[in-house]
């Protein structure tokens, strides 16, 4: 059995009640549970959750909701591993072979179904225990300068002030989208980021952060963008 896991606690403080404020004309989790259920790449997707109108708001758009999730998984300190550890487990209970989970954000409305897909695919065919979404960065990480504490400008490597950026290490980050794991992996707690975990590229143009309002504005206009060229 393949699991989609959508984390979406009821907590969330630098935007309000953001897991289903509307993005673009439903609500943000929506895009999400869309996004898997078009895959076909699970025999079950599900929103783990505390909260009842999200509950209700996931259950509107096609998941299901086994569960109420622990209130000691649902605090401002709980990661990602222990969420998905925990629906892995609770559907291994009920008499369920797992065979991989996805955990996929539910603030995630650039993730596509063909995305998915091909993190399944990763994942197969790499034998990694992982398998994510990353993009580049923009600007050469090696370049990077800090503000001090007396308002001035150092680099974190001086040594490359001089170095052309072609002749730089491209660098690349989590893109905040979803984590294909297999079964042991989550119930093991293993570290994602580890050379366990083997990488699904997406375009930069198709990666934001939603961690603020300014964020959220942005990804809209993003999102209308990418919509009014397909």
């Amino acid at each position: 059995m393949r699991l989609a896991v959508i984390p979406a606690r009821g907590g969330s403080k630098r935007i309000p009640r953001k897991n289903v404020k509307a993005f673009c004309g439903k609500p943000i989790i929506a895009w999400s549970i869309d996004a898997a259920i078009r895959s076909e790449c699970f025999d079950h997707v599900m929103v783990s959750t505390d909260d009842d109108e999200i509950a209700e708001v996931a259950r509107q758009w096609g998941a299901t909701v086994p569960f109420m999730r622990p209130t000691e998984l649902a605090d401002d300190h709980t990661g990602t591993i222990p969420v998905i550890r925990h629906a892995v487990q609770w559907h291994e209970q009920q008499g369920h072979v797992i065979e991989a989970a996805c955990c996929i954000y539910a603030t995630a409305p650039f993730v596509t179904a063909s995305d998915l897909q091909r993190g399944w695919e990763t994942l197969q065919a790499t034998a990694a225990d992982y398998a994510f979404s990353v993009t580049s960065y923009d600007f050469p990480i090696q370049r990077a300068i800090r503000i001090t504490a007396a308002g001035r400008v150092e680099m974190f490597e001086p040594q490359h002030f001089n170095t052309r950026s072609q002749d730089l290490e491209e660098a690349f980050h989590d893109a905040g989208q979803f984590y294909w794991g297999r079964a042991a992996a989550w119930g093991s707690a293993q570290p994602i980021f580890s050379k366990a975990a083997a990488p699904v590229m997406l375009p930069r143009h198709r990666v934001q952060d939603i961690d603020t309002i300014e964020d959220w504005v942005r990804a809209e206009w993003m999102f209308k963008a990418l919509q009014s060229v397909q």
